[in-house]
């Protein structure tokens, strides 16, 4: 059973209590917020390799509060710390805020990105970020990830970014190469073990922490941009949603980010394309992530002019990468019915609760709504089950 509400807040403010004007200090201590993070503590977590480096201090960079708490942290290193080139900028997230642990608690999103940096990520040949610490308390439910800060080395995924085609395929490239690794392997009942099934991420999500109303909600606000055929069929919209979830239980499972719209790609120097935010991952079949990025990449009129192509190209990266040859029409009607749970995703965002924390701004939510309900309009994916 997922830890309930009244759990998560019992547990945050017994943590706050039992630290409160303790300083952190070890590795092994988690900050309580971005203020009481000392110049011990970030010498204890990035310079445990390099004997006698030290922080000298450090500046922290403005808030940013969505899903997870963020900021940018600015680092004066003592002479042996720059000799040995450590970093002078880095980003951190996590669940430093209750609204946080609330979000991602319950569906096990909290420890599902610390693994993902700690046991997954070392083993896969993607361009995504490399940790420099990541570590969660599994009782309060506290984390924080510290990544390099990529400000002025990539650029950043917007919903008004433009890829190419060939950005596109990068794409497809990245999910193969990750699913291909982990594409019915025996690692997902040993080094994935501690990831949730999709299916149950989903569910907790949707169900237990009252995802579910909001997407329902959310498809009407969104009337606007959703196009009027689908819109007439709006009844049937939460129910093919829980269908194309439950198909997971009978196709062939990998590691999927399952998060996958386009502002959390990144373009590297290459035009290479990288993925990060990493707190949905979980056990789930390819289609999934393919589904979902394609259509909210894209605007609807270049989707409909590349996705065959696509995804004839994810496949044959696929089956390169590891994974099996999937016939095309069979990996077409998966990809027609997964836009129901991509959908939700943003339907849900656009419509929470007006006192819940601000997941992401609403003109996102409504292109990205825009996006995929075209495609599922397009593609009459409400008669593909």
């Amino acid at each position: 059973m997922a830890i309930t509400f009244d759990q998560i807040k019992e547990r945050f403010h017994a943590e706050q209590k039992a630290r409160a004007n303790k300083p952190f200090l070890r590795r092994e201590d988690l900050p309580l917020n971005y203020e009481s993070i000392t110049p011990q503590w970030l010498s204890a977590v990035l310079a445990h390799k390099s004997p006698g480096a030290a922080v000298v201090s450090h500046t922290l960079g403005p808030p940013d509060e969505g899903t997870s708490s963020r900021r940018i942290i600015s680092l004066v290193w003592n002479d042996a710390g720059q000799k040995a080139g450590l970093p002078r900028r880095i980003f951190c997230k996590g669940t430093l805020s209750l609204e946080s642990r609330y979000l991602l608690g319950m569906n096990e999103g909290v420890q599902a990105e610390v693994n993902f940096y700690n046991l997954v990520r070392p083993g896969l040949n993607i361009i995504a970020p490399e940790p420099l610490f990541a570590r969660y308390d599994p009782v309060s439910l506290n984390s924080i990830i510290i990544l390099n800060d990529m400000t002025g080395e990539v650029e950043f995924g917007r919903v008004d970014m433009e890829l190419t085609f060939d950005n596109a395929k990068s794409q497809m490239r990245q999910l193969a190469n990750m699913h291909g690794r982990y594409y019915r392997s025996p690692e997902l009942k040993t080094t994935l073990a501690p990831f949730s099934s999709w299916e149950k991420f989903f569910t907790v999500t949707a169900e237990e922490a009252g995802f579910a109303d909001a997407c329902v909600r959310g498809f009407s606000q969104a009337k606007a941009v959703i196009p009027p055929r689908l819109f007439q069929r709006e009844a049937e919209v939460w129910p093919a949603t829980l269908k194309c979830v439950a198909r997971h239980h009978d196709l062939p499972r990998t590691f999927i980010h399952s998060d996958v719209h386009l502002k959390n790609w990144y373009i590297t120097r290459t035009g290479e394309m990288g993925l990060n935010d990493w707190q949905c991952c979980s056990k789930g079949n390819w289609s999934r992530d393919v589904s979902y990025c394609i259509s909210t990449a894209l605007a609807p009129e270049k989707r409909r002019m590349w996705e065959r192509e696509l995804l004839g190209h994810y496949l044959d990266c696929l089956a390169a990468a590891g994974g099996e040859r999937i016939a095309f029409e069979d990996a077409w009607i998966l990809y027609r019915q997964q836009f129901f749970a991509a959908l939700a995703w943003w339907t849900g965002t656009l419509g929470q609760p007006p006192d819940a924390p601000l997941m992401q701004p609403a003109p996102t939510s409504m292109e990205f709504i825009r996006r995929m309900a075209t495609a599922i309009d397009d593609h009459e994916a409400l008669d593909s089950f």
